[in-house]
């Protein structure tokens, strides 16, 4: 009998379910819309020339020596994603109560925040984008959130954000700090 034996394979996450159906697809005339990716005319990912010239200084720097970052990321790109997020003169930043922390991936971060915020902050509601992508409810659920409510995000009828409805719904959530908002650029 094998360890494994019991280990219960999980359901496939949508967007990459899709895009290995659409792999599988011999359609001539398909398009693929599941993931959020640059491609070029023959399906293969293309990559912009800002993160080539980036790849090409890296490996010309001479200097870099693979040692091992600090436990919580780079920090000066930390430190400049902290600031890009909040601007330079946030109070947060100012007073010294602003941290950023280097993961693996936006799935690695929202995992990594919902473990951190569940654990540590005791919170256990979560509010999610309508829609969101499917693996949020999973991340969250693994990091032992229970409770999940929704937002408005997309007004399908005017093509963009449904700013009225998100904030009608925000301002109905409830003010004591026991939630976390997951924001989600997907749309349909």
């Amino acid at each position: 009998m094998s360890f494994f034996t019991d280990v219960v394979e999980a359901a496939p996450i949508e967007v990459f379910h899709m895009d290995e159906l659409f792999s599988q697809d011999p359609s001539p005339n398909k398009v693929n819309l599941s993931i959020g990716a640059y491609r070029t005319e023959e399906g293969r990912p293309w990559v912009l020339p800002v993160v080539r010239n980036a790849e090409v200084a890296l490996a010309n720097d001479l200097s870099l020596d693979h040692e091992y970052l600090p436990l919580l990321g780079h920090e000066q790109f930390c430190r400049a994603a902290t600031e890009l997020v909040l601007g330079e003169d946030s109070p947060a930043i100012v007073e010294g109560k602003a941290i950023g922390v280097q993961c693996l991936s936006g799935t690695g971060s929202l995992r990594l925040g919902a473990e951190f915020l569940h654990t540590k902050c005791e919170m256990n509601t979560v509010y999610l984008s309508r829609p969101t992508w499917g693996n949020h409810i999973l991340v969250f659920q693994t990091a032992g959130f229970e409770e999940f409510r929704e937002y408005a995000y997309w007004d399908e009828n005017n093509n963009g954000i449904d700013i009225e409805g998100m904030i009608g719904d925000l301002e109905q959530a409830p003010e004591r700090h026991d939630f976390w908002l997951c924001y989600s650029k997907k749309v349909p």
